[in-house]
């Protein structure tokens, strides 16, 4: 590996700023993290505010929040910006998936409203019920350089609910190849990612998977 390659890599010991204040969301980012060894900050922890999202990508949401975290803590900062993209509603609720939730994030309220607007649709099918999660996760040093990394899973909603495991959307989402949903999955099923090995299986692990290789040193 080159000295150019080594200088954009994290060493064990350091640390990230998550820069969410969504506990799910930091917590699978912790643990995602914890095999190398990196200690990872919640926002809410370093009292960091949280940036309106005004992007129109997750890529362009993943930025804003990284960058924001990072001029403010002046470390380096990870950001995730995820949703559910459903076929049958044109994509959405895509990159407003929180928003379906209301100011309270009651996550029953959001997939009650996804399943409501697949009925409207006459999506009842199996086949017309397509959807995939995607992730992405930003990385801003404090001296501006950002870069981001994508990881999308194909599925299928499902309704009821399953599951009370998980976050957001898990109980509704049965990703391809398995028979249960998110919600119904531990951490290490869902994540379903071993640093050198698998390439994972939610949408997080994947675009972890991808800012593991280019930025972090070997796991424990």
């Amino acid at each position: 590996m080159s000295a150019a390659n080594t200088a954009h890599r994290f060493g064990r010991g350091a640390e990230l700023v998550v820069a969410s204040h969504n506990e799910g969301k930091v917590r699978e980012i912790g643990e995602l993290l914890a095999p190398f060894g990196l200690t990872a900050r919640a926002a809410s922890e370093l009292g960091l505010d949280e940036p309106e999202e005004t992007g129109t990508t997750f890529e362009e949401n993943a930025c804003l929040k990284a960058v924001a975290a990072a001029r403010a803590s002046g470390l380096p900062a990870l950001a995730d910006d995820s949703g559910l993209s459903v076929d049958a509603l044109d994509g959405a609720p895509g990159i407003h998936s929180a928003r379906w939730a209301g100011p309270e994030r009651d996550f029953a309220r959001a997939m009650r409203n996804v399943e409501e607007h697949l009925q409207q649709a006459g999506a009842t099918a199996p086949e017309a019920r397509r959807a995939r999660f995607v992730a992405v996760i930003a990385l801003a040093r404090p001296g501006g350089d950002v870069k981001t990394f994508r990881g999308e899973v194909e599925g299928e909603m499902v309704w009821p609910p399953r599951g009370d495991r998980g976050f957001g959307y898990d109980p509704v989402f049965r990703p391809d190849g398995h028979d249960r949903t998110f919600g119904e999955m531990s951490a290490e099923e869902k994540h379903g990612w071993t640093p050198g090995k698998a390439a994972g299986l939610s949408h997080r692990a994947r675009a972890f998977a991808k800012f593991a290789e280019a930025c972090l040193g070997p796991p424990a």
